[in-house]
């Protein structure tokens, strides 16, 4: 979070940086930026038996242990689409009155809407030893507020995202212990986009602008134990992965009197660092087959947040900016449950669903429009249907409600002498619906 001049790190190809997108995550609205969605049937379980379950190749993800259950080769194939009801209502009476009456739209994705998924694979190298491969995008939050929205001058446009590649190994130590292990090299995308007050109403606002990519690694580990055919239990622990985003502070559309005060201050030309911590996490699960039809699943996991080190970008006061351009926002750990139950009403169809918790990861009773998401309640079902011996096809759908999040902004100066202005309001009823549908096959 401090600033320097240092060289520019080379970015990846266009193409890749597609791909991160097209994989990407969305705004979890629970527990952090790290989802369990990634269009698999953990979407209708509402993640219960997240490392338990081990019933397809998304199990690289979920658990790289649980690739000792499956037989032969497996592949799995997802995708999902999200809408999220993610907007701000203003308070008029304690919002600046000089930022004008924009609330911002619809801030996640594109008008609410955004894709992922993922795509999973694992390989039998004996009876006792699985290789497997993984990729998707289960962290980060793209946002993008209107032009004109109120907090424009804290953040405008923003994207933190994660594309995990997961290359893994499992290994069958006894007929009841398995053990997993994956790398997770995990490539980011940073961009923060937001308006600068440039007090003088003839020239507008300026703009100013971070973006970079980069790589971090991190390691994932994996336990299952099969108590007999019926139950099972897993351990699972995710390291944190630290991604080290740098870029230059561009600046563009500024009027003269605040490009000079800029310049004085030694702002104009240097490089922000922006030091991402995904956390690392631990997750318990357990899996029972209760008779032909039934099975229950649950999990309990924590996340350690309060090392994320997110910061607010931006000027404080534009005509003498004082300091870097960085703030911190402090950050607490999570805490995960889910129960959830599988139902086989026929030979070809299994239905699952689920119910989960995942508490707040912001201090305090706000938060800021940069990461509209706290604690929520996910509500998942779904169904799988066997095509053939070696194939079969599901689709889920989960509800992830966060309740109501206040804003509370407050300004050391008013917007006409340089400042950001009073933002005061709230994100009312938000939540996510998740459409996910999935492809696994055996080869």
């Amino acid at each position: 979070m401090s600033q320097r001049l240092i060289p520019k790190i080379p970015t990846m190809s266009a193409a890749a940086a597609a791909l991160v997108i097209s994989m990407a995550p969305v705004t979890a609205l629970a527990g952090g930026l790290l989802l369990y969605e990634v269009g698999t049937a953990e979407v209708g379980l509402a993640s219960a038996g997240f490392g338990a379950r081990a019933q397809d190749a998304s199990t690289v993800f979920t658990n790289p242990a649980g690739m000792t259950r499956l037989d032969g080769n497996q592949a799995t194939a997802a995708g999902q689409l999200l809408w999220g009801n993610t907007k701000f209502s203003i308070d008029r009476d304690r919002t600046s009155p000089a930022l004008g009456s924009g609330d911002g739209g619809y801030v996640v994705g594109s008008g609410g809407w955004f894709l992922g998924g993922g795509a999973f694979g694992t390989y039998t190298v004996s009876p006792d030893i699985k290789l497997g491969f993984g990729m998707t995008g289960n962290f980060g939050a793209p946002l993008s507020y209107d032009n004109d929205w109120v907090g424009r001058y804290y953040v405008q446009q923003t994207t933190l995202l994660g594309l995990s590649f997961l290359p893994s190994i499992a290994w069958k130590a006894t007929d009841k212990l398995s053990l997993g292990a994956s790398l997770n090299a995990m490539y980011g995308i940073y961009k923060n986009n937001l308006a600068i007050n440039n007090i003088d109403p003839r020239f507008g606002d300026g703009r100013l602008e971070l973006k970079n990519q980069t790589w971090g690694f991190g390691g994932n580990l994996g336990m299952l134990y099969e108590f007999d055919k019926a139950t099972r239990a897993s351990l699972t622990w995710n390291s944190q992965v630290d991604l080290d985003f740098s870029s230059p502070a561009n600046f563009s559309n500024l009027a003269p009197g605040v490009s000079a005060a800029l310049a004085k201050a030694g702002l104009l030309n240097n490089t922000v660092n922006i030091g991402i911590k995904v956390p690392q996490g631990v997750m318990g699960s357990v899996f029972t087959q209760v008779n032909d039809r039934w099975a229950v699943l649950g999990s309990v996991g924590w996340q350690q947040w309060s090392k994320f080190g997110q910061v607010q970008v931006g000027l404080e006061d534009t005509s003498n900016p004082q300091g870097g351009l960085t703030t911190a926002i402090p950050f607490k750990d999570t805490w995960h449950v889910a129960v959830g139950a599988q139902y086989r009403p026929s030979d070809p169809w299994l239905v699952n669903f689920g119910i989960a918790y995942d508490s707040a990861f912001q201090e305090g009773s706000t938060v800021s429009p940069l990461l509209p998401l706290n604690s929520g309640w996910r509500f998942g079902t779904g169904a799988q249907q066997q095509l053939t011996k070696d194939s079969n096809w599901g689709f889920a759908m989960e509800y992830i409600y966060g309740g109501t999040l206040n804003v509370n902004l407050n300004s050391r100066l008013p917007v006409v002498a340089g400042g950001r202005g009073d933002v005061v309001g709230s994100f009312n009823n938000i939540g996510s619906i998740f459409i996910a549908t999935y492809y696994n096959f055996r080869f």
